[in-house]
């Protein structure tokens, strides 16, 4: 009888140390779930100076550069370019023309995939062969990278900031690549922003170029002002929230 009630004792004691190990282990687990801080691109920026910030994806046409750059010249405002590397190829004299106005030249990945569904070394590639084709054709730097059609993953994130880029997204959203839309419909779109904002326009569009100094004007009369990217965001000491909204800590 002694004997059973020992094996009895012994059988409880490795089931509840079992137990005990198995519950040590999940929660383990959830801590190190928790604590794993989710990366997270920039959509807007906390500030007090009402700073926005007009951007321009680059990935077809470039007919309506000149326009662009005449109207930003006489509006006196910088704007970021985001530059697919294969349009940059086929428009280099524009791509300096950005760059020389004293815009930013930004990466928007060699060839416009859909970055979110590739493999870590192809995303690498595409953010290293578009950087490069700005230092080479502009003889500037870039730290400022779009994924093409915002669509990204935390790989897409972590590997460009493994090499040294921002991930810039857009807080209002002109619709100015939509089939249908009238610049009275991007203009009412336009009067929605707000401080810290970035604005996403696209060139080689039916109504950008035509419509770009309403919007500047817009912005002003509202009270913003429009800088570069490069200037609108925090580049140290800051956080970001869910909501991709930037500030400082």
């Amino acid at each position: 009888m002694f004997i059973i009630r020992k094996r009895t004792m012994f059988v409880v004691l490795c089931a509840v140390a079992v137990f005990l190990l198995a519950l040590s282990m999940i929660l383990n687990r959830d801590i190190a779930v928790q604590a794993k801080v989710r990366e997270i691109p920039i959509y807007s920026v906390e500030n007090n100076e009402n700073k926005v910030s007009i951007t321009f994806d680059c990935a077809w046409g470039a007919d309506d550069i000149p326009i662009i750059l005449n109207i930003l010249k006489e509006k006196d405002v910088k704007a970021t370019f985001f530059l697919v590397g294969s349009w940059i190829e086929k428009n280099e004299e524009e791509t300096r023309m950005i760059a020389e106005h004293g815009h930013d030249v930004a990466n928007h990945s060699k060839n416009h995939f859909k970055m979110g569904v590739l493999g870590k070394e192809k995303v690498r590639d595409e953010i290293i062969e578009c950087g490069k084709l700005i230092e080479e054709i502009t003889g500037k730097k870039t730290d400022l990278f779009r994924a093409p059609y915002g669509d990204y993953n935390d790989t897409v994130l972590t590997v460009a900031r493994q090499e040294g880029y921002y991930t810039i997204q857009w807080s209002l959203d002109s619709l100015d690549w939509k089939p249908g839309i009238t610049e009275d419909g991007i203009l009412s779109r336009i009067e929605n922003a707000k401080s810290g904002d970035i604005i996403l326009f696209h060139n080689d569009t039916a109504h950008t170029a035509k419509i770009l100094g309403k919007v500047i004007d817009m912005l002003k009369e509202k009270g913003l002002k429009p800088v570069p990217v490069s200037e609108l965001i925090i580049r140290e000491n800051f956080d970001i929230r869910h909501d991709g909204r930037q500030y400082m800590k």
